[in-house]
Formats: structure tokens, sequence, C-alpha cells
């Protein structure tokens, strides 16, 4: 058995690496920290394969599935991308854009070209990291939320049209709350609510893949959250939203 994961170097990423070596999965790790992703390899007991790639680049995305597509992989997780805290009008538009690319070309690219060969074997499991974000609209942290908004929708239209064409091969998003990794000190931001630790995210992600659950949302706080943003009026929603951003990117600065 074969996973291959995309941000595999820290976070949820190196945590679903590590957890999916002690289900004996071999592992293809894809990043652009080299050491960090050796550290992952001389920790486990399973064959690792790294490849160092910075995703943010089309071409890269594409040359990393013609070196691994006569792999027999089972399992793909797409999980790279970043954030950046700000005021639309004033956040960087270059840093933007290299976050579409990630957030949202990569993932593209990658779970089309993975599911046409997963369809051939009627085989294969590929998991989206998304975000609570995903359901929501958010100010101050606008193209992150957009871009999560894109994955989810996506990852949640191929699944229904996997479902009624009877396929064996799954697809799924998981959907976190605020995660303990590095996302902060990218995105210049600060949550201003208890982090959920990577390790759990990672574990509870894989576990309810392999249950071929379409949403993943760990923590019951955040399943409650996503569920009552039905209920309230898009108004308050991004009055909220706009408040909680501005902590966390206020509470950073503070720090620093």
């Amino acid at each position: 058995m074969l996973a291959l994961i995309t941000g595999a170097s820290s976070g949820i990423g190196r945590e679903m690496a590590y957890y999916l070596a002690s289900l004996q999965y071999d592992l293809i790790l894809v990043a652009r920290d080299k050491v960090a992703m050796e550290k992952i390899k001389k920790d486990v007991n399973v064959a690792v394969k790294i490849i160092v790639l910075d995703l943010i680049k089309e071409e890269n995305v594409f040359q990393l599935y013609e070196m691994v597509k006569k792999e027999t992989i089972d399992v793909l997780i797409n999980n790279a991308g970043f954030g950046l805290f700000g005021l639309f009008h004033k956040t960087d538009l270059d840093r933007e854009l290299e976050m579409i690319d990630l957030n949202i070309k990569a993932y593209h690219i990658l779970t089309k070209l993975f599911l046409q060969d997963f369809l051939t074997k009627d085989r294969g499991y590929i998991l989206n990291v998304c975000s609570s974000a995903g359901f929501m609209a958010g100010p101050r942290l606008s193209t992150y939320y957009a871009t999560k908004n894109y994955v989810t929708k996506l990852t949640m239209a191929i699944n229904e049209e996997l479902r009624l064409m009877k396929s064996k091969v799954y697809i799924g998003a998981l959907c976190p709350g605020p995660v303990k990794t590095n996302f902060n000190k990218v995105a210049k931001g600060e949550f201003s609510i208890k982090e959920a630790n990577a390790k759990y995210v990672a574990c509870y992600g894989i576990d309810k893949m392999f249950k071929r659950k379409m949403l993943i949302i760990p923590k019951l706080s955040m399943k409650l959250s996503v569920f009552l943003t039905r209920f309230v009026p898009y108004r308050l929603q991004l009055f909220i939203s706009y408040h909680v951003q501005w902590r966390k990117e206020n509470g950073c600065k503070k720090q620093n």
C-alpha cells in the first residue's frame, strides 16, 4: 500500500505521514523542506520516497504526476497550502496569486489526474485537506476562505458523481477548524480560539477517510459551528468573521 502526501514536511501533513506509516503504508512525501522529510523517513519503518518540489509552480505539479504515475498509489492526500491575513485592498497580490496556485490549482490538477487513474482501477482514496473556512466567507482572510470554498465544493461535487456512478473510488474533504501548525506564522496572524492538535486532526481525518465520509469535521464544537452557519444570516456571519480575523491579525502583531 502506498500513499502520496503533499505539504508533508510539517503540521497535518507530517502527522498524516506518521499515522499512515503506522498502518504500514509506504510513503511518497512532497514538500519544499527536504530536511524535515528526511527526519520522517528516519523515524518510520516503511519505504519513503522524498520529492522536493514547490507546488506553487504549475509545471511542478504536472512534473510531480509524471514522476509518480507509474507507482501503484492507493491514497492521495492534497494538503499543501497557506493563508494570508489582511484587508483585501492591502494584501500582496503576488502572494495571493501564489495562494490560488497552491490552494486551488495544485489540488485541482492532482485530483483530476489521480482520479482518472483511480477510476481505471476502480479503487483508491483522495483526501483533500480543506478547512471549516470552506463553508463561509472570511473578511480579512478573504482569499484563503475563497480557496477553501473552491476545494470543499469541488470535492463534494466529485463525491456525488462517484456515488451516482457506484464507483469504489473515494474522495472526501477534511475540514478542521484552527489547528496548531505553521499556518499562523505564514499567514501573519494568530488564532483567537483554542487550536486543535495536528496529530489528532490527522488521525481523525484518515480514519474517517477509510470509512468513506464525504465531509470530515474534527471536534464536536466545530461540527456544531458549521451546522449553525446554515441558520445565521450572511450579514451577521460576515460581521462575526471580520472581527474574529481582526483579533487573529492584531493578536499576532502584539506578540511580534
